[in-house]
């Protein structure tokens, strides 16, 4: 099973996909890791925004989609641009879509520690929100069985 990571930056939506088989953990790679929604206020930018998740989404194969929750009051609070990207995101239809806070995420990588330093998953550097949330949803699907 696939889970595609995302993470919520201002106006992009920043992905990692991670499988677990057999006890490994494999990123796959993506043809595009980041996607940006550039006017959120046009309905035609909305909708290609979409597309273009479903169709990522149905190429790779992904089942579950997790989504790193982001605050809605407070000085870290995200984006209206943010928040419209998540809904658009968790509207797309056969998908798997959970929002895990940074409260949840950090209980279960205390349980589950991650197996290699973040470094040495060759992914960028702006990817390890998204990584990070992937791991802790298969981690967390260990868990229950």
């Amino acid at each position: 099973m696939i889970t595609c990571g995302i993470e919520i930056k201002g106006s992009e939506a920043i992905l990692c996909l991670l499988s677990k088989q057999d006890g490994l953990f494999q990123i796959t790679d993506c043809r595009q890791i980041r996607h940006a929604l550039s006017n959120a206020n046009d309905s035609a930018n909305m909708r290609k925004f979409y597309q273009l998740m479903k169709k990522l989404f149905e190429d790779y194969k992904v089942e579950k989609v997790v989504i790193r929750e982001r605050l809605t009051k407070g000085k870290f609070a995200g984006s209206s641009v943010g928040f419209k990207i998540e809904a658009t995101i968790q509207l797309i239809e056969d998908i798997q879509v959970e929002l895990f806070n940074s409260a949840r995420i950090k209980d279960i990588l205390q349980k589950n520690p991650m197996p290699i330093p973040f470094k040495a998953t060759g992914l960028r550097a702006f990817q390890e929100g998204a990584f990070t949330v992937a791991y802790a949803a298969l981690a967390e699907d260990t868990e229950q069985v």
